[in-house]
């Protein structure tokens, strides 16, 4: 029995057996539905008129068919347009992947989306990723999958052989890994598919959707994503290639635009600015010293550590937020002094950096009056508001003073610049784009080019054994073996033609749209399409293995 379902309102049924047509109108004001007609078909909706139809019409109906009528034609039926509505309706749940393609996504929460207290939930340890890339291929709609976690984003790729369902997977194994609700995640999370997903793992390598616009450091855990995937199952083809292929967008937009250069925080503009003006631009052979060891603080001094500075005093109310950061970088000397020291360490300092929450002068003109002279222009850098340092300092002739102000002079500059150049890799990003798509493409050729030589040498093989036969059992290996590569030769020169067609070689001169073409035409001729989709057949293959 075949249920017909709404997709048919405004429809008329025709019965191969049957001397009825069913008017299916969804504007009927009948109110039952009619059990059963003609051969057992099942219609569950509000039938508004049945009428015969002449014997010479149903003679021509082979199938139940479906046509879709306006008011003006409702009374004739069109053989020339019917639609087999037997053939919609026997469509089963496999069958419906036919119609989907394989393709990548990204489903993650980035800062953009998400708040820190639902993403460090998520965030997924590095010795745990290669079991949380298994997890992920383990479910029914994912074939391969990577995971980019960081303090900013938990974004995870995917080679899905459903879109919605792998959507559904992905979202409900990121609720079971967290126990984060599923409803939170869905009002936090995005969802990028083919090209728009390629295109935003390139922006992140490349630091164009990160938190400060040309960073370095999300190229290194994009590399890292790489080298923790290497033979990890399900770190396949095209994923493993995305991948690789963002690795070099990074490098390629760094190289080409520059665009991590150039201060764009004020923590980072006041090391860089202080670097410029000492001697060498360099900090091997200067005395630093950092007043306050706050946020600010430290972000000066791990600035200062990227720039080279390897020893430093840091003068705080407290030694416990020293020695914290002393234990985070232990390669550099940092040392200690209460607040109690801080004019003999000005003194003997050649650049000083102030960021403290003091809402009083800490360095008036007459306490720097009396602090002994410095071999060269002694630096303060002020980034505290309120300002610890009073610019009327810099009339001092040794003395030159710098605030918050100045400094966010450079930083606006640079953040405009940095922002010219994002246009720039916006370029850079759509060509590679562009040659990631081409390469992923081809790859659809490559079960055409297998199954081609496959079914050739089946036909080489067969028809060298029956050579062999008639020519007796006394043939000498010296002649079955020149029987066997004059049979190879010939089947390779046969293929060459029809591989070359299927590949994508710049050389040639063949269009994606061409190869592709190709794929279908040697498809069709040769009959290589499998009478089951291989979607399907993954599919189902898959299911098996989970009720195992």
């Amino acid at each position: 029995m075949v249920v017909i379902s709404s997709r048919f309102a405004n429809s008329l049924i025709v019965l191969p057996d049957s001397s009825m047509i069913i008017n299916l109108s969804s504007n009927s004001t009948a109110s039952s539905s009619l059990p059963y007609v003609g051969s057992r078909i099942r219609v569950n909706f509000k039938p508004v008129t049945v009428r015969t139809l002449s014997s010479d019409t149903r003679s021509g109906c082979g199938n139940v068919r479906c046509e879709a009528r306006s008011d003006s034609d409702s009374r004739s039926v069109s053989n020339s347009s019917s639609l087999s509505a037997l053939e919609l309706l026997k469509t089963s749940a496999a069958e419906r992947y036919t119609k989907e393609k394989s393709g990548i996504m990204v489903v993650g929460l980035s800062f953009h989306t998400a708040p820190v207290e639902i993403r460090e939930k998520l965030s997924i340890p590095e010795a745990d990723l290669p079991q949380a890339i298994s997890e992920l291929c383990a479910l029914n709609h994912i074939e391969e999958a990577a995971v980019l976690s960081t303090c900013n984003r938990m974004e995870i790729y995917a080679v899905a052989l459903s879109q919605h369902r792998g959507v559904k997977e992905i979202t409900e194994w990121m609720s079971k890994i967290s126990g984060v609700p599923v409803s939170d995640i869905r009002q936090h999370q995005f969802m990028l598919y083919e090209k728009e997903a390629t295109k935003h793992l390139f922006e992140v390598s490349a630091g164009l959707d990160s938190l400060v616009l040309g960073e370095g450091q999300i190229l290194s855990q994009v590399k890292h994503v790489v080298k923790v995937g290497q033979g990890v199952p399900g770190f396949d083809r095209k994923i493993s290639g995305l991948f690789k292929h963002a690795i070099t967008v990074g490098k390629r937009v760094r190289t080409e635009t520059n665009i991590s250069s150039g201060s764009v925080s004020v923590s980072s503009a006041a090391v860089e600015l202080a670097q410029m003006k000492i001697p060498e631009n360099s900090y091997a052979s200067v005395r630093v010293l950092v007043v306050g060891a706050g946020k600010m603080g430290k972000l000066v001094i791990k600035h200062l550590i990227a720039k080279g500075c390897k020893n430093m005093v840091v003068v705080n109310r407290s030694e416990d937020r020293v020695s914290a950061i002393r234990e985070e970088f232990k390669d550099v000397e940092i040392v200690y002094q209460p607040f109690s020291e801080l004019m003999s360490c000005a003194s003997i300092a050649d650049v000083v950096f102030t960021c403290t929450a003091s809402e009083t002068f800490l360095f008036s003109k007459d306490q720097v009056q009396t602090l002994s002279k410095a071999p060269t222009e002694r630096l303060f850098i002020d980034i505290s508001v309120p300002r610890n340092v009073e610019s009327c300092i810099s009339d001092l002739e040794t003395t030159r003073v710098y605030n918050v102000d100045d400094l966010k002079e450079v930083v606006e500059a640079n953040k405009k610049d940095r922002l010219r150049k994002a246009e720039e890799a916006q370029l850079i990003i759509s060509d590679e784009v562009r040659e990631f798509e081409s390469w992923k493409d081809s790859l659809e050729t490559v079960p055409t080019i297998k199954k081609l030589r496959t079914y050739a040498e089946r036909i080489r093989a067969s028809e060298m054994e029956k050579c062999l036969e008639k020519m007796g059992g006394d043939i000498s290996k010296k002649h079955q073996k020149a029987i066997h590569e004059l049979s190879k030769g010939i089947l390779n020169r046969l293929l060459h033609g029809p591989m070359q067609h299927l590949r994508c070689d710049e050389t040639e001169g063949r269009s994606l749209n061409e190869i592709i073409e190709n794929m279908h035409t040697l498809n069709r001729i040769f009959g290589l399409e499998m009478e089951i989709s291989i979607l399907e057949e993954k599919i189902r293959s898959k299911m098996e293995k989970s009720q195992v």
